[in-house]
């Protein structure tokens, strides 16, 4: 099988990217994880470092201004000639350079059921509206903020005993094979 490249960017743990790697060693799987991209030292990149994958550190305070970070990103990201391009845990918003060179192949995921709760705080403010279900999406990419087209989405029940930390962690736990389902499907697709 002709697997398709794929380039994950991230910021923190790097969970949803070590999920995307289990499923990548995978006889069956259609894609392989060819480079992995953060915006600081994440701890993430250590699944990638571990797996002999590259990585690079596209650091904004490293750029004179934001549109020259989103040049060195766009730059960076096509090094590797993607199919799709994941953010996976990726805190910053990406700019139109990467919108243009990759538009309809960038995807990330958000832990809500969008359209509700956009933004960085989607469990916070799930919580503070005292809503009963919650979730996680996985949506195409676009230039607003949590609007682009949703791909996937699953609902977890907020239990009266939830804390922020406590939802969260469970909206990770379906929001992992959900993204491996979604990027399965986009690179099966062709």
């Amino acid at each position: 099988m002709n697997r398709l490249p794929v380039v994950v960017l991230i910021s923190g743990t790097g969970s949803n990217l070590a999920a995307l790697l289990a499923s990548a060693r995978g006889e069956d799987c259609p894609y392989d994880v060819v480079a992995v991209i953060a915006d600081r030292d994440a701890a993430g990149l250590e699944h990638a470092r571990a797996a002999a994958i590259p990585t690079q550190i596209v650091s904004l305070s490293a750029h004179p201004d934001r549109a020259a970070w989103d040049q060195a990103l766009t730059a960076a990201v096509a090094a590797y000639n993607p199919h799709l391009v994941v953010l996976a845990g990726f805190m910053k918003l990406v700019g139109p350079p990467l919108l243009d060179a990759f538009g309809g192949r960038i995807i990330n995921t958000h832990p809500a059921l969008l359209p509700s709760f956009p933004g960085a705080h989607g469990v916070r403010d799930a919580l503070a509206h005292g809503v009963k279900v919650t979730g996680c999406s996985v949506i195409e990419v676009d230039a607003g903020v949590d609007t682009g087209k949703i791909l996937a989405q699953t609902a977890v029940e907020i239990l009266d005993e939830d804390t922020e930390e406590t939802l969260h962690e469970r909206i990770k736990a379906v929001e992992q094979p959900l993204l491996v389902e979604v990027v399965r499907r986009l690179t099966a697709a062709r």
